[in-house]
């Protein structure tokens, strides 16, 4: 990894185990965890990572490999890649590594955050993908001298702080967008309209999937679509389009194929979300079909209304064991019937305005897909040497390389000169 990268004059290509320490994870006994934060803070992988330091829910008394502040920690089972620093001393498990370079760790995490999915690629393993202390250590990495390595971090932190703003004001803008579309939805509803019992103007009937095991495999791979809770979802309350599973006769003899039109509604798991099926489907009872009579009742105006009755649907839902509501709370909830033609301009002013919404969006969107991939060229241009300029008055790499060799050799050195057995005086 990293052998085709060119680099400027003054920096060196080398392994990470030239310049830094890998120490792989090793879990403890279980019996040594607890949660009432006796010990050192014990992280197992990604699980614990926030976007910079790992939160703690877990502590080792016993601990059988440490990391340290500022160490850069690696995620080395599935997912594969992630990373995070250190803030403290603490033990790390088998699904981290420990990455210990005394120079400018930032240098190493920044440049370990853009190869994430090459490594992720070097995994290997059936039941889950890893990654072994030697794809570590040989890992290649462009260095650059001490003073450009102090420079790059700080361009590339300068660069993220301001991109991460831009990202909080999206993602605020993402929130604006929810709370309109809930003023729109409730606006749309306010009039002083005749009022009726929801089951009194509506057909509301549960999907049907009466065989055991559901997942029987003749169920399935005939002509008929089928469709679950995960489709209406994604649909967003406009229209299934798309089905990754079929009925065979088989499947479709114990379920019921609902019309192209129908209103879609999840009564369990993901609750009052709605969709049109676009297709001739099946579906489960965990979905319920809803037609309606449309000289009477606009199937789009009750489309909207459940939107706006959303939250406290879910509320009520939320309320029992098993998160779920049946047809008869879904009868007995009170709906306004204007006059027809008030119903279709009701749906069409809710549309337009609700155009406006789903096209601002679809660029906050674009322009978060956008930010990523900001922030992936930025580590790009950095370890190119085109984020900083270079200054030919910094110590080459060559020199940190060879410091840093020289300074194993002598620890080395002392190390056994340390465990040398003392001679024994002489008796005189």
């Amino acid at each position: 990894m990293g052998e085709n990268r060119e680099i400027p004059k003054g920096w060196a290509t080398t392994s990470i185990q030239d310049i830094a320490e890998v120490i792989m994870g090793q879990s403890p006994s279980s019996a040594t965890y607890n949660n009432n934060g006796i010990g050192l803070p014990f992280f197992q992988g990604k699980a614990e990572f926030t976007d910079l330091h790992p939160v703690a829910e877990k502590w080792c008394t016993e601990p059988k490999k440490i990391a340290v502040n500022d160490d850069i920690l690696l995620s080395v089972r599935a997912p594969v890649g992630a990373t995070n620093i250190a803030d403290r001393k603490c033990c790390i498990g088998r699904g981290l590594a420990a990455i210990r370079y005394h120079y400018n760790h930032k240098l190493i995490y920044y440049y370990l955050r853009l190869i994430e999915r090459e490594l992720d690629e070097q995994g290997t393993g059936t039941t889950f993908k890893a990654i072994s202390g030697e794809v570590i250590r040989n890992t290649r990495i462009p260095l650059p001298p001490i003073p450009e390595q102090h420079r790059i971090v700080a361009k590339i932190e300068e660069l993220f702080s301001r991109l991460d703003k831009g990202i909080e004001s999206l993602k605020t803008a993402q929130q604006q967008l929810k709370v309109y579309r809930q003023a729109v939805l409730k606006w749309a509803f306010e009039g002083n309209w005749d009022v009726s019992r929801f089951g009194n103007v509506a057909e509301i009937k549960r999907g049907k999937s009466k065989h055991r095991p559901r997942d029987a495999k003749e169920l399935f791979g005939g002509p008929y679509p089928f469709i679950q809770t995960g489709e209406v979802r994604a649909a967003n309350g406009g229209t299934v389009n798309t089905y990754s599973q079929t009925y065979s006769e088989i499947g479709l003899a114990q379920s019921k194929l609902w019309p192209k039109g129908t209103l879609c509604l999840t009564i369990a798991a993901n609750i009052a979300e709605t969709a049109f099926l676009g297709f001739d489907a099946c579906f489960p009872d965990s979905v319920v079909g809803i037609k309606t009579d449309e000289n009477i009742l606009s199937i789009k105006f009750v489309n909207f209304y459940i939107q706006k009755l959303k939250q406290e649907i879910d509320s009520k839902a939320s309320a029992t064991a098993q998160k779920n509501i049946n047809v008869e709370f879904l009868e007995n909830i009170p709906i306004p019937i204007p006059k027809i033609e008030d119903q279709h301009a009701i749906v069409a002013e809710i549309e337009s305005r609700l155009f406006v919404c789903d096209k601002i969006e679809e660029s906050i969107e674009q322009s978060l897909k956008q930010a990523e991939s900001l922030r992936q060229s930025i580590l790009k241009k950095a370890f190119e040497g085109k984020l900083v300029p270079q200054d030919s008055n910094d110590e080459p790499a060559s020199v940190l390389l060879a410091r840093i060799k020289a300074e194993r050799e002598s620890n080395k050195a002392e190390v056994v000169r340390h465990r040398q057995p003392r001679k024994k005086k002489a008796r005189s």
